[in-house]
């Protein structure tokens, strides 16, 4: 590959990948990680100036800002479904002396049969 399709192959890279986190397509952004690396050992052996790399420098930090933006969703989503969870089997309540009361959920070991 020449420097220029290198470079162009990066750019477009970088906006596929930019789509995919917009989007939230884990799996488009794990086949397009293969091929960043890929590109990336590449551009290793290539040489370019730190002016040509600016633009791929700017897009890639944009995309790992947006690629933090989602774990941190990722996180605080799995946090609630743990609240959530936690709720759904006991809840904590307090008496008029301040005293805590954890009230246990009933287990029920039927098994529900849905149409």
């Amino acid at each position: 590959m020449t420097d220029k399709e290198i470079k162009f192959r990066l750019e477009t890279l970088i906006d596929e990948e930019r789509n995919a986190l917009i989007k939230g397509d884990f799996d488009r952004i794990s086949e397009l990680m293969e091929e960043k690396q890929a590109l990336a050992s590449d551009l290793e052996r290539h040489r370019f100036s730190p002016n040509e790399l600016a633009p791929l420098k700017r897009g890639m930090r944009r995309n790992q800002e947006l690629f933090d933006q989602a774990l941190a969703g990722i996180r605080n989503v799995a946090a609630r479904l743990g609240d959530l969870s936690r709720a759904r089997r006991s809840m904590d309540t307090y008496d008029s002396e301040g005293r805590k009361y954890t009230i246990e959920a009933p287990t029920d070991h039927r098994l529900e049969k849905r149409a």
